[in-house]
């Protein structure tokens, strides 16, 4: 009798349904949510087993990055991570591209984790920290009695009495497109750009208008049976989204010297109000030539900047050596590249001494390793951009707690109330951030045992509506994916 009471307890402490040799995927399911403050997709992948594992495809993309995917998974063991990367990896490509296949990966390491019953970072190699340092992006807090960089630096300060450690702010060209005189560019440039912008948010709202006004004409859009409608919706939409797509040296905007003034006095007013002891990056400098970024540093770099972020259009190293030879200040960039290897030729000629990926373009976690340690054998540290839902924070917490030089994970949620509330019956924190910190828990996977879909519900896009309805016409997707004959 004792000895069956002691088998009946070591067995009441084996996870008997996980016999990871015998997984296999059964499905793939996604709900796109809304406020995070930006559009993310949740993504769930489902296994004979029971076990599910949770990724995320990247903010503001399309579901369709990952169901594309979904046939080419079905039946496969999830814990053989490298060997299904290895097979999607094609379908991903730089910037939201990048999505499907990432938040794919990141949700087969969740499986795999869950499986063998340890966290993700252990199956990294272990840990570096126990906890990984947090750094948001900040909007200013403007009032009629305070100029905007002061009113930027109160923000900041309030950051800085909630425990964070870090601070970033947008510094740029959009900072000074009302002040008569401060930008030169071709007449009536601007006004063609407003135009372009208005039309499309009239027939079909970009993804990053979140008013009631583009809600409504989202809805219009997407319910929409006029063919005629729709084709000039869907014009107006992508001559936008081409708009935005030009590249910096072919915009042709220069910054006058009363613009450099205002830019430099706006950063000068900011740490007139927290200081110089905290780092402080810049972010969002626009769509300009290298040589208007390099002005702009010159300017700047006396107030002790932390990096310069994303200043050029990556595809161009020669730019992005002239830019770090010319400035003192860091030169930081990475969210939009898709697979480690993209990063090598900026790493190799000087260009970057900061590596900034998101694990939901990249490739997802591996790739991410990947790359902060290649960027340590160039003596570059690693930040990583993280926009999304507490999945994708998680996803970058493992990362940050295995990878050594590792320096920050952003955030853009700190006034998202409920953004913890995503997750349940788990062992993270709540709130998962606590003075500026995630600490990543000894738990299998990413951590979240469950997510909370009454809460998810509440937050279900109103123009891509749909909490984990079932993906069946996805099951039998097929082509010929050899890329040679």
């Amino acid at each position: 009798m004792r000895d069956k009471n002691i088998y009946d307890d070591t067995l009441a402490n084996v996870n008997t349904y996980s016999r990871p040799s015998e997984l296999r995927i059964t499905d793939m399911r996604l709900t796109e949510m809304e406020g995070m403050p930006y559009p993310c997709i949740i993504l769930k992948l489902y296994t004979n087993q029971g076990i599910v594992g949770f990724g995320e495809v990247r903010d503001m993309a399309s579901k369709t990055y990952a169901l594309m995917l979904k046939s080419r998974l079905l039946g496969e063991n999830p814990c053989n991570i490298d060997m299904l990367f290895r097979r999607i990896k094609q379908f991903g490509y730089h910037g939201r591209q990048g999505g499907g296949v990432s938040g794919v990966e990141i949700a087969l390491w969740d499986i795999a984790g869950k499986a063998y019953g340890i966290p993700v970072y252990q199956m990294l190699g272990g840990k570096f920290r126990d906890k990984v340092r947090i750094y948001c992006d900040t909007d200013a807090d403007i009032t009629e009695d305070r100029s905007e960089g002061q009113a930027m630096g109160l923000a900041l300060k309030k950051r800085l009495e909630k425990g964070y450690t870090l601070l970033k702010m947008d510094l740029g060209i959009d900072l000074i497109k009302n002040v008569p005189g401060a930008l030169s560019a071709p007449l009536g440039y601007f006004e063609e750009e407003a135009n372009i912008y208005r039309r499309a948010n009239e027939l079909a709202p970009l993804a990053y208008d979140f008013s009631e006004t583009a809600d409504k004409n989202a809805r219009k859009f997407r319910t929409s049976n006029d063919l005629e409608f729709l084709m000039d919706a869907n014009s107006a939409r992508y001559r936008a989204s081409d708009w935005q797509k030009r590249l910096h040296p072919f915009t042709g905007i220069q910054v006058t010297e009363l613009g450099l003034d205002y830019l430099e006095n706006y950063v000068k007013e900011v740490r007139s109000v927290i200081g110089y002891e905290v780092p402080l990056a810049v972010d969002h400098l626009g769509h300009i030539g290298v040589e208007q970024i390099i002005r702009i540093a010159n300017r700047i770099e006396k107030y002790n900047i932390a990096w310069l972020e994303d200043p050029i259009a990556w595809c161009y190293p020669a730019q992005w050596k002239r830019l770090a030879e010319s400035t003192t200040i860091p030169i930081c960039s990475g969210e939009d590249f898709y697979l480690a290897e993209s990063f090598r030729p900026l790493l190799e000629n000087g260009g970057l001494g900061i590596v900034h990926p998101d694990p939901l373009t990249l490739g997802g976690i591996l790739e991410t390793k990947k790359l902060g340690d290649m960027a340590q054998s160039y003596g570059a540290r690693m930040v990583l951009h993280q926009a999304a839902s507490p999945i994708h924070a998680m996803a970058a917490a493992h990362i940050g707690t295995a990878t050594e030089n590792f320096w920050g994970c952003e955030f853009h949620a700190n006034d998202i109330p409920w953004w913890s509330d995503m997750v349940k019956n788990s062992p993270l924190q709540n709130p998962i951030i606590q003075n500026g910190f995630i600490t990543v828990p000894d738990a299998p996977g990413l951590g979240i045992n469950e997510l909370n879909e009454d809460m998810i519900k509440q937050h279900e896009s109103v123009r891509n509506p749909g909490v984990f309805e079932p993906t069946d016409e996805w099951n039998h997707e097929y082509s010929v994916d050899s890329i040679w004959n």
